[in-house]
């Protein structure tokens, strides 16, 4: 049909088929004769056997394209058509974008290439950027066909993320739509039922760098428990293989929240995945010093912290010298104020309570409440300990996709490493209690 040579639309002049396209596709390495530039050309045939959902995410495809701005997403040209008297008695439609030179990583794959850690992770921040860019426009763009053939790895050694056939602009979806859209292996059952969300990208991410990872792709290697079993065939951080894990979760709620989450969790090295079950370690027990009060049941979690600061016997004697030398002598209001200061900070308690939806934390002194905080279970990314100095205390550090939160003060390391461990083990059993229910 077409051939080298050809000039379509008087501008643009096909060099080179590209790619394996199906049946009424063609894809060209083209030269624009006015900006003397190479595009690629992107072809669809309107012929009986085209359905009309190909055509609506053709016409889709372009729209989108039309209206994104990045420098690792091909830009869009031009969108038109040819007649039928040009195209051998079938009208075609036309993409046309910039060129990308390089290699696919599929590419790179049937050459035999292998990935190292350090090149996986710098890939995975690269199109995680990407698909941040992706996902935060208004309303979100879902490309719904992430896979190592449609990732490009440039001449400037950059990744570029190409062929939005299957794109999504969310706001378009009323409701569950049947056109089935992704590839098999790389797009998870969500998808397959009309409902993708932004992190059913997230799974295309994690499935394609498994597949970079082992050289085999998602639907050859085992599965267990409707998971990818992969760990048993690479050698890598424990951190990246539980990151991997959390993005290849059959189920939408136990991935990362978005893609700015999982790029956050990557570049700290701290996964702390609140729903992995590999507890291969002994469980800790609480020291017996600690005043911290723990009270767990299947429908809460409260924990209750001792106030933040230990007063030592020869500072106590102070502070009541302190106390009384202001009650004798009615110091100044500027020393009566910093007297309150000191004596809030060494009263304030704090304590965060859990229930199956929310958690709410709360600073009090006494029994008042100065300070309460509440944010839902699935925003939280990561529970660790948290150490802004030199001394030997820590802090308990909750991030949100809002932000982070500290609980506790004057904590040994112990201690905190005791009560993270009950938070994600609770957490973890709240989780598999959904899962069973469902």
């Amino acid at each position: 049909m077409f051939q080298v040579g050809d000039i379509l639309a008087d501008r643009y002049q096909l060099q080179q088929k590209l790619g394996r396209t199906a049946m009424g596709r063609q894809t060209w390495l083209a030269i624009d004769s006015l900006a003397q530039e190479k595009v690629t050309i992107k072809l669809l045939a309107f012929n009986p056997q085209l359905s009309w959902e190909e055509l609506k995410l053709f016409e889709r495809e372009a729209q989108v394209l039309g209206a994104l701005e990045h420098p690792k997403i091909p830009r869009y040209r031009a969108y038109f058509d040819i007649d039928k008297n040009i195209g051998g008695g079938v009208p075609w439609f036309v993409l046309v974008q910039d060129y990308i030179a390089g290699f696919s990583l599929q590419d790179l794959l049937e050459q035999g290439q292998h990935f190292s850690e350090t090149e996986i992770r710098a890939l995975a921040k690269e199109i995680l950027e990407i698909l941040i860019y992706l996902h935060e426009l208004s309303p979100p763009v879902l490309h719904r066909d992430l896979k190592p053939s449609n990732l490009i790895l440039g001449e400037d050694q950059h990744i570029y993320l190409v062929d939005f056939g299957a794109v999504q602009a969310q706001a378009s979806v009323t409701g569950v739509t049947f056109t089935v859209v992704g590839t098999s292996g790389y797009s998870p059952l969500e998808q397959f039922w009309g409902k993708a969300v932004p992190a059913s990208d997230l799974y295309a991410l994690g499935a394609t760098l498994i597949h970079l990872l082992t050289g085999c792709t998602p639907a050859d290697l085992p599965h267990q428990d409707a998971k990818i079993k992969f760990s048993d065939k690479v050698s890598l951080k424990k951190d990246l293989i539980l990151w991997l894990e959390k993005l290849t979760e059959i189920t939408v709620e136990r991935r990362f929240k978005n893609a700015r989450d999982a790029l956050l969790s990557l570049e700290s090295g701290m996964q702390y995945d609140l729903v992995n079950k590999d507890f291969n370690f002994r469980r800790l027990l609480p020291p017996s010093y600690s005043k911290i009060q723990l009270e767990s049941s299947e429908q809460s979690l409260e924990i209750k912290f001792p106030p933040k600061l230990k007063i030592l016997p020869s500072s106590r004697i102070m502070f009541f010298t302190f106390l009384s030398s202001i009650i004798v002598w009615s110091i100044s209001p500027l020393l009566l104020m910093i007297f309150v200061g000191v004596f809030a900070s060494l009263v304030k308690k704090s304590r965060i309570e859990f229930d199956h939806h929310k958690f709410k934390i709360i600073y009090s002194i006494f029994d008042w409440i100065i300070w309460k905080k509440e944010a839902y279970n699935n925003d939280i990314s990561g529970i660790f300990l948290y150490n802004n100095s030199n001394r030997d205390y820590y802090q308990i550090k909750i991030r949100t996709s809002d932000g982070h939160y500290l609980l506790g003060g004057g904590l040994t390391e112990s201690e905190c490493s005791w009560i993270v461990q009950e938070i994600k083990a609770w957490l973890m059993s709240v989780e598999d209690e959904k899962i069973n229910h469902d």
